[in-house]
């Protein structure tokens, strides 16, 4: 079954966010295409504090997320882990990032309504035992993993017979694992995938036809046909519209491949503090 990214928009419950003249987005910067860090400058690049620059569908996102409301904007990379906690402590305003909306979560934090559509695919090795997989039943015995904290994670248990290894902290961390014969395979959503195997052409991966891939729940698949950000709640009726994420997604995926490959080539959640934006 396909998992549907969301879109959510994560805001701090303290009035200082009102008055905030920039609004301070808390993403990875390690989830290409979704979000990536670089060297250089570029049009559409953000500088990072720590040196470098974010860019990726979720930059873009935020960029216009903080356009409408009339605010600066500032990128601040924060490991996955970190993310509910830095917003909770108010050191972020918003978090922009691939982050399904859980009961778990949404016991602190508020979602806005999904806004990309995604499946769960497994990234293995080209050479490898599994490359030429069709079913979950053809991972019997692989050594496959996730990204730690993720429903990526939790869907290993639908593989019959799998040997699930441990969780690990980021996709390049997981990827170094594959390419060494740690691990057989990762879940990822197809676009991660996709930009994987733009940097690695050892690497391939395997999608699923209805009925032979992954179960996922509910709140991992839900989405909405509008994007219903901040903005509506500051500025009624503005809306990031199906048309303009698609470019905005359309750009960034061609921005990376032309970083990872040099040539011409070729899924977010927005998440706002517990009862700051009433839906």
């Amino acid at each position: 079954m396909k998992r549907l990214l969301c879109a959510l928009i994560a805001l701090m419950l303290l009035g200082s966010f009102a008055c905030a003249e920039t609004l301070r987005v808390g993403m990875e910067c390690n989830y290409a295409p979704y979000n990536w860090t670089q060297t250089e400058a570029s049009d559409e690049a953000l500088p990072l504090s720590g040196g470098g620059y974010a860019d990726g569908y979720d930059v873009r996102i935020a960029k216009r997320v903080a356009e409408e409301l009339g605010y600066d904007i500032e990128i601040v990379k924060t490991e996955w882990d970190g993310l509910v906690p830095s917003l909770l402590s108010g050191n972020i305003d918003v978090i922009i990032a691939g982050m399904s909306p859980t009961a778990e979560r949404m016991a602190t934090i508020d979602f806005t309504d999904p806004y990309y559509e995604s499946e769960l695919v497994i990234v293995v090795r080209k050479d490898g035992a599994y490359a030429e997989a069709t079913s979950l039943a053809d991972f019997a015995g692989a050594k496959i993993t996730g990204q730690l904290n993720t429903f990526h994670y939790t869907v290993i248990d639908q593989i019959p017979d799998v040997q699930k290894q441990t969780a690990m902290d980021t996709f390049p961390t997981m990827i170094v694992a594959l390419n060494s014969g740690v691990i057989d395979g990762y879940i990822s959503e197809r676009p991660g995938a996709e930009s994987a195997v733009a940097t690695n052409p050892d690497l391939t991966y395997v999608e699923f036809a209805d009925g032979q891939g992954f179960e996922t729940d509910p709140a991992d698949t839900s989405i909405w046909n509008e994007y219903k950000a901040i903005v509506e709640k500051h500025q009624p009726g503005t809306k990031v519209g199906f048309l303009e994420r698609f470019a905005f997604y359309d750009r960034a995926a061609k921005s990376y491949a032309v970083i990872a490959t040099g040539e011409t080539a070729v899924y977010a959640n927005v998440i706002l503090k517990k009862g700051v934006v009433k839906q």
